[in-house]
């Protein structure tokens, strides 16, 4: 089949590069504009335009897909659309425009966790398992038939970032699976079932840390949140972050008192203490949690306070 393809971050690189891989022809990649980065705010293409440049695939960029792109990519004729965490909405008339509609891979197991941030808000809520589907581009957010669906354990301690790498490696044969059945007609999309769960996009207040709240909660918020937009509490008036922690099986400590026991460093939650591991306090860089308990200039630490 003729194929458009849209993605942008680095997790969409995979299934882009499955399906180069493959007997299809890929028309174009659609991915949003370059992007500053860095302290010098470097305009900088995004993973997948660069993925799409190394494999000599056209470009569209397109922060939106409006009535220019959907002229663009309408001119090339595409049989199917195959999007992967592109970053926008597909719209009618772009949405009907190839014959077989769109598809997208989506990093949960629907209905759960439909929109924009599906693995971070799973960590959150402490699931234990979660997964990839390739389902049918429809008008409502993520609800179309389910074609194929992936498993996937979450391992203790992993962050978002981890799960969304190894989702993004799972869901690529995945993918390319349901395209090669779309061209030879044998995918069949089966409705979805079960009551539907929202992922909305993170912000900065889902990051911040209640330590009065239970351990295993904070825990689950934590690697949720991590990288982005990263979790955080506050010290001396400033905010601190706390990049890696783990649980404990010390005694109960005050909510937020942070102390020493060997060569650990404990902080206090509603039930038992959390072992910090690698902290950022307010201009300075990340930090091994003991050097930073090392430098200050008070024996009795409090977070959040």
């Amino acid at each position: 089949m003729r194929l458009v393809f849209a993605g942008t971050p680095a997790v969409a690189v995979p299934s882009l590069r499955a399906l180069a891989s493959g007997p299809h022809e890929i028309a174009a990649v659609v991915t949003r504009g370059d992007a500053p980065l860095g302290r010098k705010r470097v305009l900088t293409p995004s993973p997948v335009a660069q993925a799409a440049e190394e494999l000599g695939l056209p470009v569209i960029k397109a922060d939106r897909l409006d009535a220019d792109a959907t002229a663009r990519i309408a001119a090339l004729e595409p049989q199917l659309g195959v999007i992967v965490a592109y970053g926008g909405l597909v719209r009618e008339p772009l949405l009907s425009t190839p014959r077989h509609g769109w598809i997208n891979l989506h990093f949960s197991l629907l209905p759960k966790w439909r929109g924009a941030a599906p693995v971070q808000r799973a960590l959150i809520a402490g699931d234990e398992v979660t997964g990839a589907s390739v389902f049918q581009l429809v008008a409502a957010l993520d609800a179309g038939d389910v074609f194929a669906e992936e498993r996937y354990d979450v391992p203790s301690g992993a962050t978002s970032a981890d799960v969304l790498d190894a989702l993004a490696v799972i869901g690529a044969p995945l993918l390319a699976r349901v395209v090669d059945g779309i061209a030879d007609g044998t995918a069949r999309a089966v409705p979805q079932a079960g009551e539907p769960t929202l992922a909305p996009k993170l912000t900065l207040d889902d990051g911040a840390l209640d330590l009065t709240r239970d351990a295993a909660s904070l825990l689950h918020q934590i690697a949720g949140v991590t990288p982005e937009p990263g979790a955080h509490t506050s010290f001396d008036g400033a905010r601190f972050k706390v990049l890696r922690a783990s649980a404990s099986d010390a005694p109960p400590v005050p909510p937020g008192r942070v102390v020493a026991s060997g060569k650990e460093i404990l902080v206090g939650t509603g039930t038992s203490p959390l072992r910090l591991e690698s902290v950022q306090p307010a201009g300075k860089g990340a930090m091994n949690a003991g050097d930073w308990f090392r430098g200050l200039r008070t024996d009795q630490p409090v977070l959040g306070a």
